[in-house]
C-alpha cells in the first residue's frame, strides 16, 4: 500500500474487518500489515502442535551397578542396556559405592571399562568415567 498515515490505516483496517499489525516498530517508517489476528494466531498454534507431534524424545534410562558385581548380574544389566540404546534412548550406568569399596575406584572404572569395549558396536560414550560423590557413571548413546 505504500507510506500511509495511522489514522488512514486504521481506517482501511476498520473497514475491512481486519486488525492493524505492527511487523518492524525499528523500521523507518514503522512497518505494519493487515491481517485477522486471531486467524493468524491460531494458525502459529497449529504449527506448533503439528511440529510437536514430529518431534523423537529421548530419555535417558540409568543402570546401577556395584563395583563387586557378578557376572550373572552383569550379563542380565547389559542386556537391558543393550535393548535401551536399540530403543533409542540414552543410558546412563553408574557404579555406587559402599563403605570401603570408595577407596578402589578402579574396580568400577574396570567395569566402566568393560561396558565400554562391550557396546562398541552400538553405541558411542558421550560422556566418559566421572566420579561424582559415591558413584562413578558414564553416559552412552545409540550409533546412527
Amino acid at each position: 500500500m505504500g507510506i500511509v498515515s495511522i489514522e488512514e490505516a486504521l481506517r482501511q483496517a476498520e473497514e475491512e474487518g481486519l486488525d492493524l499489525v505492527e511487523i518492524a516498530p525499528q523500521a523507518n517508517p514503522v512497518v505494519c500489515k493487515l491481517i485477522d489476528l486471531s486467524k493468524y494466531i491460531y494458525e502459529q498454534k497449529k504449527k506448533a502442535r503439528e511440529n510437536k507431534k514430529h518431534q523423537k524424545i529421548i530419555h535417558v534410562k540409568e543402570i546401577i551397578m556395584r563395583s563387586t558385581i557378578s557376572e550373572h548380574d552383569y550379563q542380565f544389566k547389559f542386556r537391558n542396556l543393550q535393548k535401551f540404546l536399540k530403543a533409542g534412548d540414552k543410558a546412563k550406568v553408574s557404579i555406587r559405592f559402599k563403605g570401603r569399596e570408595i577407596g578402589h575406584p578402579e574396580l568400577g572404572r574396570r567395569v566402566l571399562e568393560k561396558i565400554i569395549e562391550e557396546s562398541v558396536d552400538f553405541a558411542t560414550v558421550e560422556q566418559s568415567p566421572v566420579m561424582t560423590g559415591k558413584s562413578m557413571s558414564i553416559v552412552l548413546i545409540p550409533k546412527k
